[in-house]
């Protein structure tokens, strides 16, 4: 899963750099999803160890910075919806679009990385 979690780090930052040069580089919070990218590469690097101990401890940091992050972006793309919608104008679809995408890819993750958990103990208890 450490590999895996690289690989949707690279997603992240790769949305991320979309979003922020895709808006003209105006809005700084487009790099949201990079640092989360970041932050998930960094520690699936850190996963890939021969020591189970250690990448059980990376991995479960990893699942919980994506969960947050999976339940930040449903919210915030859902209250600018919302906010916009109650003010009467069309919301920015591209940071919407950008918004639910990473909160897609977060949870497409932290269900990869769960699934994965179950397995392991199972196969543990076996």
């Amino acid at each position: 899963m450490a590999k895996v979690t690289i690989v949707f780090g690279i997603l992240l930052i790769i949305l991320g750099l979309v979003g922020y040069f895709g808006t003209g580089s105006k809005a700084p919070t487009a790099l949201i999803p990079t640092w989360f990218g970041l932050t998930l590469g960094v520690g699936g690097a850190l996963a890939i160890s021969p020591n189970p101990t250690r990448r059980k401890i990376f991995m479960h940091v990893n699942v919980t910075i994506g969960l947050i992050g999976c339940v930040g972006a449903f919210i915030v793309a859902i209250q600018g919806y919302s906010h916009a919608r109650s003010l009467g104008q069309e919301p920015d679809y591209i940071a919407l679009a950008a918004k639910l995408a990473m909160g897609l890819l977060l949870l497409i993750y932290v269900n990869l990385c769960v699934r994965s958990f179950i397995q392991t103990r199972r196969a543990r208890q076996e």
